[in-house]
């Protein structure tokens, strides 16, 4: 396949084999190596480098002008506007970046076409008042001065623009329209000859440029192709079909070069693949492929969408050598990066002194802190995230942090301060110049420690923010505009700017590239991703405060010639291929997927005769999992473990754990494994039911062995609240339940115990006699299982053992809803094969447990209070014969007797050595 380039450069040579004389221009820095190498590789002498520009370069070249940074040019924006802006209407620098950003962007879009900025802010700003109020005969001061700021927008440029050009520097539009002034001066003093290659969508100031270097015996050297120049509606041929026709120097002059490459036979794959890591591993299928047949040469994947660059790196097969990496690997997707980006969230997140324990996990825990916050071997910041859990620990403050991590300092900073005073300072009385130091502090403690473990790759990301925070530090001393807040933004700024490069061989190898990185370049095998509506091509997006129909009056670009310039890269990059790989994300519940570009739909409803076009939809080949987990089978070491449990005692929440999934009662009775720990920011209902129990202890313990009274429950009335607080702060460690959700939990708690005390005032009105027996009671009663050779207990604590009328009734407190039907069973069987009915086991537990550890008689009664349906009452354990039937409630040595014959059955397969543990299906 011979490329666009070396059909140019054999071109040139034909002519003229003197080429130290030319002076070449490209779109980019990356043609200009490709182009040097074809021109390396067919000369056939020593001659001296012709000098190579990319367009940029050129430009610069002619103006005599540097170009500025986006972040300094933001900063001497703001110095004109402070200078020009009243300072009663002046905005921080936090609030004018945010709209500066967008006036930057089109004044340079203003400078680069070539607009008369008098004209168009005139006409802005007039069609501004006509928007809004232009019938008032008042306005508001509001409406003045908004009026004023379009207004004022002209002597924002010219204060700007003369502000930069006094300083012999620039923005790239203005650099565009001082190139213009001097193209005259500029032929004048060179004589060389100037070859233009491989353009496309041209400002004016650019299409200014190449006509009058035209007119004094340049030449340009266009890539397009024949389907695309005599078809009037396709737009990759758009701007050269316009620069064809309107250019008087092709009235006389030919247009080269057209080839006709694009009707050329063609393999095109189509493929469909749901999400962005979908994608990267379909690439990594085809690479794989063409590695195994020898087709890998002169291969190079392109990227839609640049985001995809990181799981395309991962997605790399390892076998594959000679890779090089067009752009770098973004700095903002470092490990560095994340660290920082906790970093700032914490110092945002202070308020008086205190942090969000939530802010002070992420920083602490980021594996960037770990060597961090390690002192002799102790990692330091485990230790405080368990005291910040077992304390309920909501808020964070400076001595609790000193406290956690004495003895670490940052060697770095000047007076060997404490690390925690780098990691975390109030804002109050700070300025940007000092958080900035102490981001220069940490990164420079980190670069320390980081040395001593032999890490390039991180040692190169320190570096880079070392740069990064220099360079605001230099903004922020020559400006002075920053504020802690503005900080963070501009800080993200430079993040996103920042690039670490890859070591490859540009020139050989598997090319890895973003569409504009592919300008001029040609290959056999293109694999092209993110061929989706959004990305290419990439819509209507774009801010500008210009509105559409005054660009389209000046000539200035809209979605529409953005829309023809992608089409010109895709297609170019098929142009002289020869195997196409198209991939789009399908996946119809992401942002950007669901819709394959226009561009396969033109492909694929407008064919060429010779294209083979193969459409196919790819899903990942998974592997279904189990439906279940694997059983576990009880070894020797594991049946040790079930006898030591046994001989502690099973608790009824245990065996009804077993009931429920015997799965669980293996991970949690026997392997200890429990729910993650966290800080409990909002009460969770077990700790609510906690505090309910307890306060229901501290009233009634005192009354046990005493009838229940309406003086009683009085008294309980007036203490219920202040016993309720003491719970909560005793329960709730740290927690602040005086606002939000949990003050709504701490009048719940409270509406609970009234409702319950105006219950039992109720029944004491119907003429019921109620005498307290116990309170929280401890219970542990040995069990004669057959079969099991070892001790077996069973233990737990009832709540209340009452007397009603003369009937012993054992009582159990839930603060969860509970209905009657929980407690009534017609088969003794599902009591150890429903979870349904695990509140009624669990009320025969204890009664069992009461009774033979007690001089209690049968028969007997047990209830559940539920606190969520008290409206329910005392809802009793029955025995019904049916469903329609009678319920018995008395607990007679006969329910024992069925109910111990269940409970055997249940221990017993439970140490049965032969039945594993294993996942029951929940309906």
């Amino acid at each position: 396949m011979k490329t666009f380039l070396a059909e140019v450069v054999e071109n040139i040579l034909s002519r003229d084999k003197n080429i130290s004389d030319i002076t070449f221009i490209v779109p980019g820095k990356r043609a200009g190596v490709f182009l040097k190498r074809e021109l390396q590789n067919r000369m056939t002498r020593t001659v001296f480098a012709p000098r190579i520009y990319s367009v940029e370069e050129f430009v610069q070249e002619l103006s005599g002008l540097t170009l500025v940074s986006n972040i300094q040019l933001i900063f001497e924006f703001y110095a004109v506007y402070r200078n020009i802006t009243p300072e009663e209407q002046r905005e921080d620098f936090y609030n004018f970046s945010k709209w500066a950003q967008v006036m930057l962007q089109d004044f340079n879009e203003i400078d680069r076409y070539l607009i008369p900025p008098e004209a168009i802010f005139s006409h802005l700003s007039s069609v501004k008042e006509l928007d809004h109020w232009y019938l008032s005969d008042q306005k508001t001061p509001l409406q003045e001065q908004y009026i004023a700021f379009w207004k004022t927008l002209e002597h924002y440029y010219t204060a700007l623009r003369d502000e930069l050009l006094g300083k012999q520097c620039s923005y790239q539009g203005l650099i565009y329209r001082e190139a213009i002034e001097n193209i005259e001066h500029y032929l004048d003093q060179n004589h060389q000859k100037h070859i233009f290659i491989g353009f496309n969508a041209l400002n004016n100031a650019e299409a200014a440029i190449l006509q009058d270097f035209l007119a004094s015996g340049a030449e340009v050297f266009w890539d397009t192709d024949k389907a695309f120049m005599e078809d009037p509606e396709h737009d990759a041929g758009l701007f050269m079909r316009q620069y064809k026709t309107r250019w008087k120097h092709y009235e006389k002059h030919p247009f080269h070069t057209i080839s006709d490459h694009f009707s050329n036979a063609k393999d095109i794959d189509i493929t469909g693949i749901p999400g962005k890591t979908g994608q990267a591993m379909y690439v990594h299928t085809i690479l794989s492929k063409l590695k195994n047949e020898g087709k890998l040469e002169n291969t190079a994947v392109v990227l839609g969408n640049e985001e995809l660059l990181n799981p395309m790196l991962n997605a790399i097969p390892e076998e594959l050598e000679g890779i090089n990496i067009t752009g770098g690997f973004p700095l903002a997707f470092s490990p560095v990066a994340s660290w920082f980006h906790a970093f700032f969230q914490t110092l945002e997140s202070e308020k008086h002194g205190t942090w969000h324990y939530q802010n002070v996990i992420n920083l602490i825990t980021h594996p960037v802190s770990k060597p961090l916050l390690t002192l002799h071997g102790n990692d330091l910041a485990e230790k405080f995230v368990r005291h910040i859990q077992d304390n309920n620990m909501v808020f964070i403050t400076q001595e609790h942090l000193k406290e956690a991590f004495t003895g670490l300092t940052a060697a770095s900073a000047d007076d060997n301060t404490p690390l925690t005073g780098l990691l975390f300072f109030s804002k109050n009385g700070i300025t940007a110049g000092d958080v900035i130091r102490k981001c220069i502090a940490l990164t420079m403690h980190m670069k320390d420690i980081y040395a001593r473990q032999d890490n390039p790759v991180f040692l190169e990301y320190l570096y880079r923010f070392y740069e990064i925070f220099n360079q605001i530090d230099l903004f922020d001393e020559k400006y002075r505009a920053l504020s802690v807040h503005a900080l963070t933004g501009i800080y993200r700024e430079l993040l996103l700017q920042q690039t670490v490069d890859f070591q490859g061989e540009p020139l050989e190898g598997l090319q890895v590239m973003g569409v504009l990185e592919s300008r001029n370049l040609d290959y056999e095998t293109v694999i092209l991703t993110s061929v989706n509506e959004g990305d290419l091509p990439s819509g209507k997006s774009g801010n500008s405060f210009i509105p559409f129909d005054i660009k389209i009056a000046y000539g200035l670009p809209t979605y529409k010639e953005k829309d023809a310039i992608y089409a010109y890269h895709f297609y170019r990059l098929l142009q002289r291929a020869k195997k196409v790989y198209l991939l789009y994300n399908s996946d119809s519940g992401s942002f950007d997927g669901g819709e394959k570009s226009r561009f396969i739909q033109q492909l694929t409803t407008f064919p060429q005769e010779k294209h083979r076009i193969r459409e196919q939809m790819a899903v990942p080949d998974a592997t279904p999992l189990p439906p279940t987990a694997t059983p576990v089978t009880k070894t020797p070491s594991l049946m040790e473990a079930i006898r030591i449990i046994a001989e502690k005692g099973f608790s009824p929440t245990s065996l009804s754990n077993y009931i429920r999934n015997p799965m669980d009662f293996y991970k949690q009775a026997i392997l200890k494994i429990s729910d993650e720990y966290e800080v409990e920011e909002t009460i969770a209902a077990n700790t609510l039911g906690t505090i309910i129990h307890d306060t229901l202890e501290d009233l009634y313990k005192p009354l046990t062995g005493q009838v229940l009274t309406a003086v009683h429950l009085e008294d309980m009335k007036k203490r219920a609240s202040g016993i309720i607080a003491v719970k909560f702060g005793e329960v709730y460690k740290g927690g602040d339940f005086s606002r939000g959700k949990n003050l709504l939990s701490y009048e719940v708690a409270k509406q609970y115990l009234r409702n319950f005390l105006q219950a039992e005032e109720k029944r004491i009105e119907e003429g019921n006699t109620i005498k307290i027996i116990e309170i929280e009671s401890n219970l542990k009663v040995k069990l004669d299982v057959p079969g099991i050779s070892h001790p077996v207990f069973l233990k737990g604590k009832v709540d209340r053992v009452e007397t009603i009328n003369g009937t012993l009734c054992f009582i159990d407190y839930k603060t969860g809803k509970v209905e009657p039907s929980d407690v009534e069973i017609t088969a003794w069987e599902d009591l150890i094969s429903d979870y349904k009915y695990s509140k009624a086991f669990q009320l025969l537990c204890y009664s069992y447990m009461l009774i033979q550890s007690s001089s209690y008689r049968l028969p007997v009664e047990a209830a559940i209070i539920s606190f969520k349906n008290l409206r329910k009452g005392f809802m009793k354990f029955a025995k019904k014969e049916g469903p329609r039937s009678e319920r018995d409630y008395a607990i007679t040595p006969e329910t024992f007797e069925h109910f111990t014959g269940q409970l055997y059955d249940l221990i017993g397969e439970i140490c049965d050595p032969s039945v594993p543990f294993a996942e029951k299906e929940i309906i």
